[in-house]
């Protein structure tokens, strides 16, 4: 931190700090509480922050700041006998009293010390603050400046000793540090979440900050101990399962903590919220596995359940993330439904009702940590194949309602992104590009109007996945005849798509194609009857699923679909079935089972190099998952 000699220094000195830096302009007069400081200058979501007394620039803001800072520079100073109380400027923001969790690193600075760098002491003023014009002055000049909502916490410029020792005793009024843990857990969560891990992860989060770990380092950890819990479910023993179901819960415990250690200490970043997504599913697809090999050491073969519980999880997150990319920047966005749901949140009772029947993370963990340390692995499937049914029923039935109720302009964005998430490959995009629709909208589900029938793409999404699954249980394994319905399913899959899909239920074209493609491995493979095919299975719809949801979070992070030679190198989804139907036509016996495996293999290489040299590289913008919705 550097101070101003007088006003007019401020220009030079944020030209002198280094370009790649965030800097801060501080009011030297700021009486603040120290988390309403790290609120404004240390979250790395947003370019511009500012609270009164102090506005803060990231290094894509910057140029924007200092654009404005030479004519606004006078509006921050402050007269004591003639004598200018220039504001403190640096590029390490300020923090209140002495702290070492605010981004990882201590800055000494209560707002005496920054007064005393200053030259000044307690100053009559005869002019705003310099920040607060500054910010202003970059909202008027179309630069968005985050401004946080500080509840209880204090932040102001004194204007004489009365209104400071008012402000004084404002903050000593006020714990920050308990209003800090407390906005450390998310607004919404579900039922065991809320009330049986947050009352105590939050201090596990802070104990992390104190150390010096970051969430990524606790994501980490997290993933660890769910491996370790799948591993001591593989062993197929009573003790086994017990240590599994409490690594289990530990491993939740964990997955809490991360988050909120984000939310303590400020510590966003888009990569860590891919980390905290995709970890999620690696931990819960593993343990699933880890059962289904424990079973297996008792005799008993549950890997088609452990199969079918992973498609049915992942199906229902492409329904709500369909569901959400299509109405989240709707226009005319009303219905009845909604409304009515909205009236049942203000009844208490009913609020917890409906987060705990769609099973979320934490009840389903729990349930599936205490069913194993109790019962067989193939009961905890069972359990989680109903519960997962129910809920998905509940959910989509819902929003199926509300979109059938609902008044909506749907834009060229959601449409775009619910091409992106269908994944279709080159072979459905030659249809889409070669129907009449296709050429006028130019192909692709994205532009263009959407005149005709409105549930077209969704009847013809249906069909093909009724008529590929009807083909592939019906015929005898090692029939031609599936292929015949993959070839059926391209035609129609690319029909669905020659059209921007903005219609009403449009949403449920890309979980319908994954239906598709993951039922059609686990009824082949069930069907072939052929040691070692469910688990290649298994392990291809994993690394397919894998694929999936890094699509989701790139979109859902803003960076957009993964560029489109990885879609087109791994098949599309509709590539991918007529692969995996020739297999098992072409290759019975362990001639599939080789075939999956390869396949499995060959896809989990291309899409995880892909991926982690996006998320690594990307330079995306940090965000964190703040919605509250749990997974």
């Amino acid at each position: 931190m550097v101070s101003a000699t007088a006003a007019d220094d401020v220009p030079a000195l944020l030209a002198a700090a280094p370009p790649e830096d965030r800097v801060a302009v501080v009011d030297p007069n700021l009486v603040a509480h120290p988390h309403a400081l790290r609120l404004a200058l240390t979250d790395p979501r947003y370019s511009a922050a500012a609270i009164p007394g102090a506005v803060t620039a990231q290094p894509e803001a910057r140029a924007a700041l200092a654009a404005v800072v030479p004519t606004t520079a006078t509006a921050g100073r402050h007269a004591d006998d003639g004598a200018d109380t220039p504001p403190a400027v640096g590029d390490r923001p300020p923090g209140g009293t002495p702290c070492t969790e605010c981004s990882g690193e201590g800055r000494a600075g209560t707002a005496d010390d920054h007064r005393r760098a200053a030259g000044s002491t307690t100053p009559t003023k005869t002019a705003r603050p310099l920040p607060d014009v500054l910010a202003e002055t970059l909202e008027a000049n179309g630069t968005t400046v985050h401004r946080p909502d500080l509840g209880a916490l204090v932040a102001t410029v004194p204007a004489n000793d009365t209104a400071r020792a008012e402000a004084q005793t404002a903050v000593a009024a006020v714990d920050d540090e308990k209003i800090r843990l407390r906005t450390a857990v998310k607004a919404r969560d579900g039922f065991f979440t809320t009330f049986c891990v947050s009352p105590y992860s939050r201090y596990l989060a802070r104990w992390c900050a104190r150390r010096g770990l970051t969430p990524n380092q606790v994501t980490t950890a997290s993933l660890l101990t769910a491996l370790i819990a799948a591993g001591c479910a593989a062993t197929g023993t009573r003790p086994g399962y017990l240590a599994a179901g409490v690594l289990l819960l530990f491993s939740f415990v964990l997955d809490c903590t991360d988050g909120q250690l984000a939310r303590y200490s400020l510590q966003y970043s888009t990569m860590g919220a891919w980390l905290d997504a995709t970890f999620d599913r690696a931990k819960e697809y593993a343990y699933y596995a880890g059962l289904a090999l424990g079973a297996a050491r008792g005799g008993d073969d549950v890997w088609a359940l452990a199969l079918g519980a992973m498609v049915l999880q992942t199906c229902r997150h492409v329904v709500d993330f369909s569901f959400n990319e299509a109405n989240h920047d709707a226009t005319a966005n009303t219905s009845p439904t909604a409304a009515l749901s909205d009236r049942l949140d203000s009844v208490g009772w009913t609020v917890w009702a409906r987060r705990m029947i769609v099973l979320p993370i934490g009840e389903r963990w729990a349930m599936i940590a205490v069913l194993t340390a109790v019962t067989t692995p193939r009961t905890v499937f069972y359990a989680l194949l109903i519960g997962c049914a129910l809920a998905a029923c509940y959910t989509t039935a819902g929003r199926v309602l509300r979109s059938l109720t609902r008044r909506a302009r749907r834009t060229d964005r959601a449409a775009r992104a619910l091409y992106d998430l269908t994944d279709s490959g080159p072979l459905a995009e030659a249809i889409a590009t070669g129907t009449p629709r296709g050429k006028s909208t130019g192909g692709k589900g994205a532009g263009g109007k959407t005149a005709g029938f409105a549930y077209a793409p969704v009847l013809l999404a249906a069909a093909a996945t009724a008529l590929l699954l009807v083909d592939a249980v019906v015929t005898g394994f090692g029939s031609w005849q599936p292929v015949g319905g993959a070839c059926l399913y391209t035609v129609l899959a690319g029909l669905a798509v020659a059209r921007p899909l903005k219609g009403p239920l449009d949403w449920l074209v890309p979980p319908l194609f994954r239906a598709a493609e993951y039922l059609t491995v686990l009824v082949l493979a069930a069907r072939s009857e052929v040691n070692g095919a469910l688990p290649a299975a298994f392990g291809l719809v994993a690394a397919v699923a894998y694929h999936h949801y890094d699509t989701v979070y790139r979109i859902r992070g803003g960076t957009g679909a993964p560029p489109h030679w990885l879609v087109r190198a791994i098949g599309g989804h509709e590539g991918r079935i007529l692969a995996v139907t020739v297999a098992a036509a072409a290759l019975p016996g362990t001639g599939f089972t080789v075939a999956l495996t390869v396949l499995a293999t060959a896809l989990a290489l291309t899409v995880l190099i892909e991926s982690i040299r996006f998320w690594v590289s990307s330079g995306a913008p940090a965000v964190h998952d703040e919605s509250g919705e749990p997974a």
